[in-house]
């Protein structure tokens, strides 16, 4: 099955501003981007460059691309079954206004097949949101509509949670 997700946010920032937001990620309490208090961190084995690996539970990727407050792209290593990559893009859009635009996109093999639409696709898509609302506050200081899970994925986050903890 082939996938193609795409999300992006409209930010009253100007490129370089929203690109150093990129630069933060798997940076422990310095990143402004990533939302680890309600998802799995984001953590790697070295800094972020190309050839760190790491990911956060479950999926796994290793840094296939990385242009300091631009860009950069994750080739994904797990779970079995998704084979591509995704990766965050700064747009520039005019004076102080910038895209913060995320491609994911990968073909499905096995079980993967179901578990993404099933369960990844709607954490993914979550999680993405809520990182844009992370990535808007930072930038603003306010989120004008804030991403809201729905009861489906409130469940899916509390399975994954208790996956988690047993993973441990």
């Amino acid at each position: 099955m082939a996938v193609h997700n795409v999300h992006e946010r409209l930010l009253a920032a100007d490129e370089t501003e929203v690109g150093a937001l990129i630069d933060t990620l798997a940076s422990g309490d310095r990143d402004l981007l990533w939302p680890g208090r309600d998802w799995s961190p984001m953590e790697f084995d070295r800094p972020l460059g190309p050839g760190a690996v790491g990911g956060h539970w479950p999926v796994g990727y290793t840094v296939s691309g990385y242009v300091p407050g631009r860009w950069i792209r994750f080739e994904f290593t797990r779970p079995r079954g998704f084979n591509g990559f995704h990766e965050l893009a700064v747009l520039p859009v005019g004076p102080g206004r910038a895209r913060i635009h995320h491609t994911l996109t990968m073909s499905t093999k096995g079980l993967a097949r179901i578990t993404w639409p099933l369960a990844f696709r709607p954490l993914h898509d979550a999680c993405l949101e809520d990182a844009f609302d992370r990535a808007e506050r930072a930038c603003t200081g306010t989120v004008a509509r804030p991403a809201r899970w729905s009861p489906y994925v409130r469940l899916l986050h509390v399975l994954a949670a208790r996956a988690t903890r047993k993973k441990l």
